[in-house]
């Protein structure tokens, strides 16, 4: 077996690309956006989109609550495939990256079922009292920890947590590290494993955003 390169996962990663995922050009006029606005490029590839979207789907899912917006590349992804009647509420620490998200969002059609709140998540998460099929987290990893406690509060059994960025380029095993959001990062995956309210599993992934992963939470009842 071959070992990955930079050359070969990319080139590996635009061929599943190609194969597996539906051109969609709001999706691709929200990046140009983001692009132009100078906001980071951190946003999910569109093959951790697709699976945002499968994960909806198969779970059934009606209300979607997204912490960290950025340019609304994946709140725009996840609310293609809501029922009419779908909700999807998205947390943006800045008030400069909503901007540019709220203009995407209604350029695509899905403004009806999506609402944008402007402030740090830990700060706006407390007034939330909303029940949320989905929670997506790709913020601040600092406050993964906050983050999965208020997505069990928001949430019942059968919901599914996702959160993103979790191996950053390995650091995350890499116990001498100090940096910050790889701490965070694993303290998160440290309380998805012991905490009662979640059963959880991580995966590696090798794509045009470099080696990264993500963790899929089933939100579960503690008593069972």
């Amino acid at each position: 077996m071959t070992d990955p390169t930079p050359d070969s996962w990319r080139r590996t990663d635009a061929y599943l690309t190609t194969t597996l995922v539906t051109p969609d050009p709001d999706l691709d006029a929200a990046l140009t956006d983001q692009r132009e606005a100078g906001l980071p490029a951190i946003e999910v590839s569109p093959l951790s989109a697709k699976l945002l979207q499968l994960l909806i789907r198969i779970g059934g899912v009606r209300r979607v609550l997204e912490i960290g917006t950025l340019g609304g590349f994946s709140t725009i992804a996840m609310a293609r495939v809501l029922p009419a009647d779908g909700r999807l509420l998205t947390i943006e620490a800045e008030p400069r990256n909503a901007e540019v998200a709220r203009a995407s969002i209604a350029r695509a059609g899905v403004d009806d079922r999506v609402e944008v709140r402007v402030g740090r998540g830990a700060d706006v998460l407390p007034d939330v009292d909303e029940e949320f099929d989905l929670v997506f987290i790709d913020a601040d990893k600092e406050s993964n920890t906050i983050y999965l406690d208020h997505a069990a509060r928001l949430t019942r059994p059968g919901a599914i947590v996702v959160v993103d960025n979790v191996v950053r380029a390995g650091r995350v095993s890499d116990p001498a590290t100090e940096d910050e959001q790889v701490a965070g990062t694993r303290r998160g995956l440290e309380m998805l494993a012991r905490d009662p309210r979640f059963e959880a599993t991580a995966l590696q992934t090798l794509d045009l955003k470099g080696w990264d992963g993500l963790a899929i939470a089933l939100r579960v009842d503690p008593a069972s």
